[in-house]
C-alpha cells in the first residue's frame, strides 16, 4: 500500500480537526513527499500534548502504508517542546509540525499500540 505524501496528509488531517469542532494550523512545513509529522496539541492550559511517528517496528505489510503516531509527551511546557524540535531540527530539518487547540486534548491520530 502506497503511503500518501505528509502534504496531503496534514491537509487533511488538518480538514478533520476542523470538521471535529476544534482548530488547527500548519507552523512548519517540512518536505512534501516524505516529512515526518509531528502533531502539538494545546490544552489551552498552558499544557502540550506532543505526538510523533510511531517506530517501523509497529508497522507490518498490511499497514506500512498507514501514518501512526505516538505520543511523546503528554503535559510539557512549550519551552520542552520547542527544544524537541530545536534537536530534531539538528537531525533531520525537514519535519512537519501540525498545532492542534483543544481543551480536551483530541488529536484525532491513529496512534500505534504495543
Amino acid at each position: 500500500m502506497a503511503r500518501v505524501t505528509s502534504e496531503f496528509w496534514v491537509s487533511a488531517h488538518t480538514r478533520r480537526v476542523f470538521l471535529e469542532g476544534a482548530f488547527a494550523a500548519v507552523v512548519r512545513k517540512g518536505s512534501p513527499e516524505a516529512g515526518a509529522i509531528f502533531v502539538r496539541v494545546d490544552r489551552l492550559d498552558g499544557t502540550i500534548d506532543l505526538y510523533g511517528p510511531a517506530p517501523q517496528s509497529f508497522f507490518d505489510e498490511e499497514t506500512s502504508g498507514e501514518r501512526r503516531f505516538e505520543c511523546i509527551g503528554r503535559g510539557m511546557s512549550a519551552l520542552d517542546v520547542q527544544e524537541k524540535f530545536e534537536r530534531e531540527a539538528r537531525m533531520d530539518p525537514d519535519f512537519w509540525v501540525l498545532d492542534i487547540e483543544d481543551r480536551d486534548g483530541r488529536h484525532f491520530l491513529d496512534l500505534a499500540q504495543d
